[in-house]
């Protein structure tokens, strides 16, 4: 395999850990030793720094290599595993969670800096592949973390667990050193050979950052395009525990089956990629087939019936459609991102693609803050006409891209 898809490959995978570790391994374990609801809903605090990461992002880009920045924040992640694993979160949660927040913070670090090696080392025709690789090595790491490590929890215990992940980023540190072939083709300083003044006026980086050639539809879409499909992919799974299905069968459909169908979607989508490399057309198809997928959806929220057994199939394969699709669409637009990033100005590339991603946490994780309510207020069925709107409109926005938008 091409050694820069084994670097980008075995960096997402450890960088998808912590997101697995703190959205799936941690809810479950953290109230399995009798924490509060309350002090366990204080995690999604603690995926501030994904929000806030812009601005430390012109750092990464301006001084010192990517390579040292990668070495650094995995330095500071093995660092904060191995506070982890001293401390308890039964007696120790406040510092506990000081240091879930401080490993989110080195992560997103190393998110700008893998990101914007993954800018220079791929060519336009590596694009789908290398977003393949990312979406896909970054949900394995999740899927290890937040599945695989909370099964081996009651033998390993918090200690030895923080401990391995310790190791892991040892490992992967070593790892960045040995390829050191690969650094030899990042870290240009520009398009043009000329080295960039190393400015930290905020307007000027913005400006620069939306005076590249179709950033701010990019940006746009990035905050629009899970917006329905989050709703849905959320609150179906509740709406099914309401309706008979245990919590062992969401787990291993929802948790497990899902996924699979999240990753082979997610590989589809780079294969298609590869030989399309304009995901534009793609998009429109992918956007519309998501659309009927959750119409179909919403429809069986409307006629549901516990004691049916058709229902409950359906429901499955309705959950199964809709991962599959959403790798799919994930897949594109992440390589919509890079190659809006890839006509920027090779000194602020990490930082463009690092804006672009913010935009897209963002819209994901305003709108599951929200949610919740708009079901307790509306409740399932009105909630998912409106999660059908959403996912109606990123549809007319693809359809209406201008020249040179994607």
């Amino acid at each position: 395999m091409n050694s820069k898809y084994v670097l980008l490959g075995g960096l997402y995978f450890v960088q998808g850990m912590p997101y697995g570790l703190q959205s799936g391994l941690l809810p479950i374990y953290l109230r399995s030793v009798g924490l509060s609801f309350t002090k366990i809903s204080l995690a999604k605090m603690l995926y501030l720094p994904w929000i806030l990461k812009m601005l430390w992002a012109p750092l990464v880009d301006r001084y010192r290599t990517k390579q040292t920045w990668l070495v650094l924040s995995m330095s500071g992640l093995v660092l904060a595993c191995l506070a982890c694993a001293t401390l308890s979160p039964e007696t120790n949660f406040l510092p506990v969670a000081a240091m879930l927040l401080l490993m989110n913070f080195f992560v997103s670090v190393q998110d700008i800096a893998v990101d914007g090696v993954a800018v220079q080392l791929l060519g336009q025709d590596e694009i789908g592949y290398g977003n393949t690789i990312q979406v896909v090595a970054y949900k394995l790491g999740s899927v290890l973390a937040g599945g695989g490590l909370l099964t081996l929890m009651h033998l390993l215990g918090w200690g030895v667990l923080f401990l391995l992940l310790a190791v892991i980023y040892l490992l992967a540190i070593l790892y960045v050193w040995s390829a050191s072939e690969l650094w030899l083709t990042v870290g240009r300083p520009s398009q043009d050979g000329q080295p960039r003044a190393r400015t930290f006026n905020p307007w000027r980086i913005l400006q620069e950052l939306l005076y590249v050639p179709g950033t701010l539809w990019t940006a746009g879409f990035v905050l629009l395009y899970k917006l329905g499909e989050q709703g849905a992919t959320t609150m179906f799974p509740l709406f099914l525990l309401d309706h008979g299905f245990s919590t062992q069968q969401l787990g291993f459909w929802n948790g497990v089956v899902a996924m699979v169908f999240s990753i082979t979607g997610s590989s589809l989508g780079g294969q298609l990629m590869s030989k399309r490399r304009q995901p534009r057309s793609l998009l429109k198809a992918l956007l519309l087939l998501r659309f009927c997928s959750l119409n179909l959806q919403t429809f069986l929220v409307f006629i549901y019936d516990d004691g049916v057994s058709l229902f409950k199939g359906a429901a499955i394969l309705s959950i199964c459609v809709q991962h599959f699709i959403g790798g799919l669409i994930t897949t594109l637009a992440f390589s919509t991102m890079m190659q809006c990033t890839q006509r920027a100005d090779g000194s602020i590339q990490a930082t463009h693609y690092s804006f672009l991603a913010t935009l897209e946490v963002l819209g994901k994780l305003a709108f599951s803050t929200i949610v919740g309510s708009i079901v307790d207020w509306l409740g399932f069925a009105s909630s998912f006409c409106c999660f059908l709107f959403l996912s109606f409109t990123s549809v007319l926005y693809v359809l209406n891209v201008p020249p040179g938008g994607s």
